[in-house]
């Protein structure tokens, strides 16, 4: 049964990553780039900081990094765990598929990329969906963009995708809670 889930994934995979073209490669190598998300971050941190004030903030910071190392820490686990090779190590896909990235790490599930995004625009989303509504959508949006950067450029199947995508709405709802009871305690 792994096996077949896992040809089916392989399929998929290069059906999607075919899809691409040269003229939106530029535009995928932006997206899946870490640094490309710090104007997001810091809009999202002035809000925070106007609808919470300082105290909540850092509280809220430390909880986000704690977060990330929590995911990315988890996602290495795993890929070291189980070590499925991404595909653009894997020899027979070679030919067959668009390897766009600028490097290619030698596991892949779950993607980490995948895992931080969805943790971060959960626990954000979350946190501003009262004064901001239409925020929780916009944040989604953008973390599944930057999870299919990662299937665009060559280096992650579907299932690391979907697998990091589902590890980071947990561990972001549980970092929201986290963060929830520690401002009722420490923040008056």
């Amino acid at each position: 049964m792994i096996e077949e889930l896992l040809k089916y994934d392989t399929q998929l995979f290069l059906f999607l990553n075919n899809l691409g073209t040269d003229s939106w490669d530029g535009f995928w190598l932006i997206v899946t780039e870490k640094w490309s998300s710090i104007p997001i971050y810091f809009i999202l941190l002035v809000l925070i900081y106007k609808e919470f004030g300082l105290k909540a903030t850092l509280v809220i910071l430390v909880t986000v990094a704690l977060m990330i190392t929590t995911t990315d820490q988890l996602a290495n686990l795993f890929k070291y765990g189980l070590e499925r090779p991404r595909p653009c190590r894997v020899e027979s896909l070679q030919d067959s598929m668009r390897f766009v990235a600028k490097g290619c790490g030698r596991f892949g599930f779950f993607s980490a990329h995948a895992a931080s995004s969805m943790a971060a625009a959960v626990f954000l989303g979350l946190l501003l969906r009262h004064k901001y509504y239409y925020l929780p959508f916009l944040l989604l949006l953008w973390a599944v963009m930057t999870a299919y950067s990662r299937l665009y450029l060559g280096v992650h199947y579907p299932l690391d995708l979907i697998v990091g995508m589902c590890f980071g709405s947990g561990i972001g709802f549980l970092f929201y809670k986290l963060q929830a009871l520690v401002r009722r305690k420490l923040v008056k």
